[in-house]
């Protein structure tokens, strides 16, 4: 019998002959990171067992994202804590303000195809945008991987996910994973791993497969991941001959099937307050916004503000609309190709790098009544602001066109 492709990596990892699902096994980690909400967690835990050098310095990445810049007295505290670390243990990758920490992963070259990576987020399941096995852990997880280079993980049960044929000029990835997520329910994945192949996903750049394996967890996915190809080997600076293990075998065995004709996809939303609350964009048009926010490490990318730009450019937006980028890369990308010269005249309010608004720090929070619809990837009571906000989320094309009308609009 052949294997899923998280089988396959985690055999090439641990040298096992064979693994099954359910069977509990040590990998040896290739990188872990850890963003700025936890490092003060994960360094009273890491000393608190006794630790007194990292196990390799240089596979630790520390980001300051969340909390830059910063919005509350306590965030400094963050910094010192962070500061210390990096001064004590010798940490060599620090990212200050450089971006969203699931988008530096691979950008920077930290999570590559075959690799196992750890985060201290949910949303670690991005990596698997380039085939890498990359997973959210908690503090205590992670110092333990920070002394020991080590992390036992259940074996999950493969989903494969098959899109064949060619999205609608409207459609988006972040279409595709919210159908999913919908069809699939909030727990449907849970503790397994999603696969996804077929011809609409050989055609998806790197960065519209990060969409989907990012919000993977919002389905409870442990992982979420893709067969790497010539695109995900130029991204990553990766030869496809040393790579081309990564797929699933046609005899692999799979807990469910699931599949979708692209052309039958169609543009849809996530309605307050749960990811799983997935209706088509035609039925909530009309629906009157507040505000509206494009970023995120799901859809700040640089096709995103391009989309945006697109639909936006010499027109003048309606309601408020928040421009992040996912990294300063990707921000100095966009001042080059014209984008945020379009935005910013369309009317948008153009932020630094990070997670911003996502995370309800900064970057726009909103109060009791307001709705807001965003590109992120959760919308649950409370996260951008009081209880008594509705978050919607969408595509960048649905965003930047509702941006226009101040209310939901269908993108052409």
């Amino acid at each position: 019998m052949g294997n899923t492709i998280i089988e396959k990596i985690i055999k090439k990892n641990t040298g096992l002959s064979e693994v099954k699902p359910g069977q509990i096994v040590t990998v040896h980690v290739d990188r872990v990171m850890i963003h700025d909400i936890f490092i003060p967690f994960v360094a009273d835990k890491f000393e608190e067992m006794g630790f007194d050098r990292l196990w390799d310095p240089d596979k630790v990445v520390l980001i300051y994202d969340h909390l830059v810049p910063a919005s509350a007295v306590e965030d400094i505290r963050h910094f010192k804590i962070g500061d210390a670390f990096v001064k004590k243990y010798g940490l060599t990758h620090v990212h200050r303000s450089d971006g969203i920490c699931h988008q530096l992963m691979t950008e920077a070259g930290y999570a590559g195809p075959g690799d196992i990576v750890f985060g201290t987020d949910s949303h670690t399941t991005t990596y698997g945008c380039v085939g890498c096995f990359s997973s959210g852990i908690g503090y205590t997880e992670m110092a333990s991987i920070l002394g020991t280079g080590e992390m036992w993980v259940k074996v999950p049960e493969t989903i494969k996910v098959v899109i064949n044929g060619t999205l609608p000029a409207n459609v988006s990835a972040k279409d595709v994973i919210l159908r999913l997520i919908g069809d699939l329910r909030a727990d449907g994945a849970t503790y397994k791993a999603l696969e996804i192949t077929g011809s609409a996903v050989d055609a998806m750049s790197v960065a519209s497969r990060m969409t989907i394996s990012n919000m993977a967890v919002e389905a409870g996915a442990k992982c979420c991941l893709f067969r790497p190809d010539e695109k995900t080997c130029q991204y990553t600076g990766t030869d496809l001959s040393e790579v081309d293990w990564i797929y699933g075998d046609e005899d692999a065995q799979y807990c469910q099937l699931i599949e979708y004709q692209a052309e039958d996809l169609v543009p849809v939303c996530a309605c307050p307050s749960q990811v799983d609350n997935i209706h088509p964009v035609s039925d909530l048009v009309g629906t009157k916004l507040d505000q509206v926010f494009i970023g995120s490490c799901t859809n700040g990318r640089l096709e995103d503000l391009a989309e945006a730009a697109r639909i936006l450019d010499g027109r003048q937006t309606a309601c408020k609309l928040i421009i992040t980028p996912a990294s300063r890369k990707i921000y100095l990308e966009a001042i080059e190709a014209g984008y945020m010269e379009i935005l910013a005249r369309a009317g948008a309010i153009i932020t630094q790098p990070g997670c911003g608004l996502c995370c309800g720090r900064a970057g726009g929070i909103l109060t009791d009544g307001e709705t807001v619809l965003a590109t992120n990837n959760r919308n649950f009571l409370g996260r951008m602001g009081t209880s008594k906000v509705g978050i919607y989320l969408g595509s960048p094309a649905t965003a930047a066109i509702s941006a226009i009308y101040g209310e939901i609009r269908e993108p052409l």
